[in-house]
């Protein structure tokens, strides 16, 4: 064996002259760019969402712990911010108008959700069998309401309960039946028609979406096995879909307690819409007729509470039958 001599860089070794070798690059300095460059494109999304989402929502919750103290008849002495606690949460919920507007939507989304995902459900069925004819004109038909404005809708809708410029009211008169669509018991349901006309389109298009994922082998087995349309939809789509049915199902919850646009337009047309109707509306009058910004910032909070346990509350009871399962 013979001993190998290592020389120097740069000097030369007894077999000729050797030239140096370079380093090998760094691989940190080259991975932290890469490591940026999610979050070059994550970054703006999360500027805007804090900014137009998160400080608002800390800002109203900061509002609704103080209160603003003026001295002398019209506030000429001075004013002061002093911290409230949760007085006015206990003003915002003393105001039975206000408490009765939230029994009221809570009312309204056990009634309207489970019509308007059902119907949705049965479009979305049909529209997706195999027997259907036209589905791309007839899911445009159907989404078509969904671009209507909420305010649009709502004048629309208004005349059309309004006695004797509706049409719908004169084919009722005819065959001997005379609906209050306005009256105190009415108003309530003629609200849920015009959000089920708008949005049973949209969740339509969500569930449509989660059915074209399901692969088409399912549905040549099902036939194999000889089950009918009825069976395919109970056993195959149905569970397939849950997905877009529990999304959907928490949106219109979020949406319920939002019911803002649709009374206060249709207030126009019966004296059986206060200005307290629904939680939004309480809120909108304690800030801008009452000029009681914090109790409105508390009651707002009161409504996003509101939403958030009934949200999380439906996914852990389906979570729950799914552990079960």
């Amino acid at each position: 064996m013979t001993a190998t001599t290592r020389s120097a860089p740069g000097e030369e070794s007894p077999d000729g002259p050797r030239t140096a070798t370079a380093a090998p690059p760094r691989r940190r300095s080259r991975a932290r760019p890469r490591a940026l460059v999610p979050w070059g494109f994550v970054g703006p999304f999360l500027a805007l969402f804090t900014l137009c989402f998160v400080l608002p929502i800390l800002y109203a919750v900061y509002q609704s712990f103080i209160q603003i103290r003026r001295y002398g008849l019209f506030g000429e002495e001075g004013r002061e911010t002093v911290f409230a606690g949760l007085d006015n949460y206990t003003r915002a919920l003393g105001q039975e108008t206000f408490v009765d507007s939230i029994g009221r939507v809570l009312l309204f989304g056990v009634v309207q959700v489970p019509v308007m995902l059902g119907l949705a459900l049965v479009l979305a069925l049909l529209l997706e069998s195999a027997s259907a004819r036209w589905p791309g004109f007839f899911r445009a038909l159907y989404f078509m309401p969904y671009g209507v404005p909420g305010v649009v809708a709502s004048l629309l809708w208004g005349f059309l309960y309004v006695p004797g410029l509706s049409p719908i009211l004169d084919v009722a008169g005819l065959v001997g039946l005379e609906p209050d669509l306005l009256g105190p018991s009415g108003v309530l349901w003629s609200i849920a028609n015009i959000i089920t006309w708008m949005f049973i389109g949209y969740n339509m298009l969500i569930l449509v979406a989660q059915l074209k994922t399901i692969p088409g082998e399912l549905y040549e087995s099902a036939r194999i096995d000889g089950a009918g349309p009825l069976q395919t939809a109970w056993n195959i789509q149905l569970p397939l879909i849950r997905p877009a049915l529990v999304l959907t199902t928490i949106f219109s919850i979020i949406g319920t307690l939002q019911l803002f646009a649709e009374p206060q337009i249709l207030a126009a047309f019966t004296v059986n819409i206060d200005s307290a109707y629904t939680p939004n509306m309480a809120a909108y009058n304690s800030a801008f007729t009452d000029n009681d910004y914090n109790v409105a910032a508390a009651q707002s909070v009161v409504v996003a509470l509101t939403a958030f346990v009934l949200s999380f509350g439906f996914l852990w009871l389906v979570n729950r039958k799914d552990r079960r399962r």
